[in-house]
């Protein structure tokens, strides 16, 4: 795996005025070999100072800097003999590889402090968001952590009343656009809960109103479940998580364990 600037991109994107998307559209889709200011400039009818512009809002000091760590992690994707195979499998590499290059080890270590300091966890999702908060549940019961999920967006208002310092909020949204997620986060932080958001948008709004937000990586219809499900990138940070979780107290690893023998011992006994 190689960090790349792709999604630095694609999380940049909203922000982006047209000019710029068309900017971004080029590097995310190219083919091309020679990326040089004026050679990209006439390519897609851009000014050198709109390419610097963009550049800058990726968080580069200039095209410079941009196009040199572009043309480090460029790279030609595997190729395999059936296309449609082929094309789900690079989806995958691309975001896998989208991933490793989002990876803030500090945040994580932040969230995994908030996860274990916390009395009560709640996740919230809606839809495919909902689903995984549902599979995040299920992992942190594991490891002794008192937690629930909730999709619903009303339950997600009631449960409001519940909130206070001793709770943290996660809240699943890959566009970062489901109201019902994001208003019930800024609600939770106004009862002091501690909140976390997992999502692909990079807006620094959502620092307003959330102590730590995790990015994940995104592909172009991939909120559709366009061949890849949208669960994908979520449930790799999930894993990530969890690997934090368990390095980080030896008790989770006992009480993990614990779980491990008493889901052995039914299957055991109901001969399973």
């Amino acid at each position: 795996m190689q960090k790349n600037v792709i999604p630095l991109i694609e999380g940049n994107y909203s922000n982006l005025t047209d000019t710029e998307k068309e900017i971004a559209n080029y590097f995310i889709s190219n083919t091309d070999i020679d990326f040089s200011a004026k050679e990209v400039s006439n390519k897609i009818h851009v000014s050198v100072s709109a390419l610097t512009r963009f550049a800058k809002k990726c968080g580069f000091s200039g095209y410079r800097e941009f196009i040199y760590e572009y043309e480090m992690t460029h790279k030609k994707i595997k190729s395999v003999s059936g296309e449609i195979t082929k094309r789900v499998l690079n989806d995958y590499e691309e975001l896998l590889n989208k991933t490793y290059s989002l990876v803030d080890e500090k945040k994580l270590k932040h969230a995994t402090q908030l996860l274990n300091t916390s009395k009560i966890i709640y996740i919230y999702g809606k839809g495919s968001s909902g689903l995984v908060a549902d599979e995040m549940k299920l992992r942190f019961m594991r490891l002794g952590i008192n937690c629930d999920s909730i999709s619903d967006e009303d339950i997600m208002k009631m449960n409001n009343a519940l909130l206070n310092e001793t709770t943290l909020v996660i809240g699943i949204s890959v566009s970062g656009k489901k109201k019902a997620t994001v208003n019930s986060l800024k609600r939770a932080k106004e009862r002091n809960s501690k909140t976390i958001l997992i999502t692909a948008n990079q807006d620094p709004y959502f620092l307003e109103f959330c102590d730590e937000v995790i990015n994940i990586a995104v592909k172009e219809n991939l909120s559709n479940g366009n061949i890849i499900s949208p669960q994908f990138p979520v449930l790799v940070m999930v894993d990530i998580f969890y690997a934090y979780l368990l390095k980080s107290n030896e008790m989770r690893k006992r009480i993990f364990n614990d779980t491990l023998y008493e889901l052995e011992i039914r299957n055991e006994n109901s001969g399973n």
